[in-house]
């Protein structure tokens, strides 16, 4: 995930995308496969890029809302 884009979005937008980050991440971590060190490091990194972008989108604050003091 190098390259970065700006999406605006509303909050209901980003709550279909955290619903659909949570299935996503739970059919990464329930999918059957051979076990090797190389596997098991694809899924680590698969799922920690999941992660990643789920706790970007939990953090940002939909368009056209402000801050409450």
């Amino acid at each position: 995930m190098s390259e970065t884009m700006s999406v605006g979005l509303t909050e209901e937008q980003r709550e279909i995308l955290l619903k659909g980050l949570r299935f996503v991440r739970s059919a990464v971590a329930l999918e059957v496969y051979d076990s090797t060190p190389e596997t098991d490091a694809q899924r680590s990194s698969k799922l920690k890029e999941i992660r990643q972008l789920a706790e970007y989108l939990e953090g940002v604050r939909p368009a056209g809302t402000t801050a409450r003091v």
